[in-house]
């Protein structure tokens, strides 16, 4: 049976990443692109992982390029491109100059590989997924942010951290924007099954919900230079694992709604279901009031960056 293959478009530190773990994963082949400046250091990065292929055990074709032609056909499209966060910039500061990037990704996605699962990690997340959504035209289904994905992982490695516990034992759901609107539900964690407030006090929590929030903003002014990023490619490839593998994982993700919480033509975060088809089912949760408030209030900051993205595109 023919490999998959996975086009990577961005040959930052999320796309390097991204790439060894999809060659470790046996995801299928990988190409990496970037712009034509970049190629060489490009096709490096892939050379050096296709280099480990015998210590690491996995079978891949990897591919660095600048040329569009070799996404075509791809299976799964995984977008990093864009510049990242440094020090006081906020999502939103990037969105002039990412939206100009997401566009042109988009329109050549949309001849080279008009098929495939398309996963956006470029932030602000909620309005490049829009972004591209618009450019493409692809269906609903084919198109998603990487958002909740990150922000649950967060959520459940702090409570983790906390508690002192395994991780694997803790479950989570964080709605909304990718960004300080988001909406950690800690009324709906477990550890091991048991609820989380019957483990820690509401304070310890709410600290945790907040720290979730700011996580992006943590790493980025702990590193000086740059935002997260082996914690992004775990998430997008766990999505991407979820749909070559028609896992059906109930997952959260920037998807786009149609009434579901009372939000319809926004990308935003949800649990869904992922499999073979892409965004197979969006999961409607019974929300308390407050948590409906605090999701609408995270639409309201995922409603103006989208006005942005429609003046310019």
């Amino acid at each position: 049976m023919a490999r998959k293959k996975i086009a990577l478009i961005g040959g930052g530190q999320i796309g390097q990443i991204l790439a060894l773990l999809a060659a470790q994963k046996q995801l299928g082949n990988v190409v990496m692109l970037d712009m034509p400046e970049r190629e060489n250091p490009t096709k490096g990065k892939m050379l050096d992982i296709a280099e480990a292929a015998w210590i690491g055990g996995y079978d891949a074709k990897m591919t660095g390029t600048s040329n569009y032609d070799d996404i075509a056909g791809a299976d799964v499209v995984i977008v990093t491109a864009g510049l990242p966060r440094k020090p006081g910039m906020t999502r939103d500061d990037l969105l002039d100059i990412n939206v100009k990037i997401i566009a042109e990704v988009a329109a050549q996605v949309k001849t080279k590989a008009p098929r495939a699962f398309c996963i956006i990690v470029t932030n602000p997340l909620d309005s490049m997924v829009y972004a591209f959504h618009k450019v493409t035209g692809f269906p609903a289904k084919q198109v998603c942010g990487q958002a909740g994905v990150l922000d649950t992982s967060r959520f459940c490695s702090f409570v983790a951290m906390e508690l002192g516990v395994s991780v694997e034992d803790v479950s989570a759901t964080v709605l909304g924007g990718h960004g300080p609107t988001m909406v950690p539900l800690p009324r709906l964690c477990t550890v091991g099954g048991v609820p989380l407030t019957e483990l820690m006090k509401k304070e310890k929590i709410d600290a945790i919900a907040h720290r979730t929030r700011e996580a992006g903003t943590e790493i980025v002014n702990l590193l000086g230079t740059g935002s997260a990023f082996f914690s992004p490619a775990y998430a997008s490839i766990a999505m991407a694992e979820a749909y070559l593998f028609d896992k059906k994982r109930v997952l959260a993700a920037a998807a786009m709604l149609d009434g579901q919480y009372g939000i319809k033509g926004y990308f935003i975060g949800v649990p869904v279901i992922i499999g073979g088809k892409g965004i197979e089912k969006v999961i409607k949760l019974k929300l308390t009031a407050d948590e409906q408030a605090a999701l609408m209030k995270s639409l309201e900051a995922v409603k103006g960056a989208v006005a942005d993205v429609d003046k310019r595109i």
